[in-house]
């Protein structure tokens, strides 16, 4: 293929990364700033802010969101095992498949059983 035909992806992927820099360079310098105490004190919902921001959540919330992008990303891949499967499959295609699916029922039931997460 000749390489000419490759310039107009290659000017879009360039404007794609130019674009959100030059709008974040724009806005910085059309921008009025004027600090004030009440614009630097943390945002509640309207409510006058009690105590400090920056307080320590337990971990398990970390954990469930970890498992939650996890469940996500297995998900995407057994449906598109699933799509696949009716065009038929090779035997090793197949028992990848079965191994990426007994690692994730693993790792399911080794957090179930840790107890480090409640609720799935």
């Amino acid at each position: 293929m000749a390489l000419e035909l490759y310039y107009p992806v290659a000017v879009f992927v360039l404007i794609a990364i130019a674009f959100p820099f030059m709008t974040y360079m724009v806005t910085r310098l059309l921008r009025r700033d004027r600090p004030t105490p009440l614009k630097l004190t943390t945002y509640e919902c309207g409510e006058i802010p009690e105590g400090e921001a920056w307080i320590q959540f337990n971990f398990q919330y970390y954990l469930f969101a970890l498992m939650f992008i996890v469940f996500d990303v297995a998900a995407i891949f057994i449906i598109l095992f699933a799509l696949l499967y009716a065009e038929g499959l090779t035997v090793s295609t197949q028992i990848l498949m079965l191994l990426f699916v007994s690692i994730i029922t693993v790792a399911t039931l080794y957090s179930l059983k840790k107890q480090e997460v409640y609720t799935i």
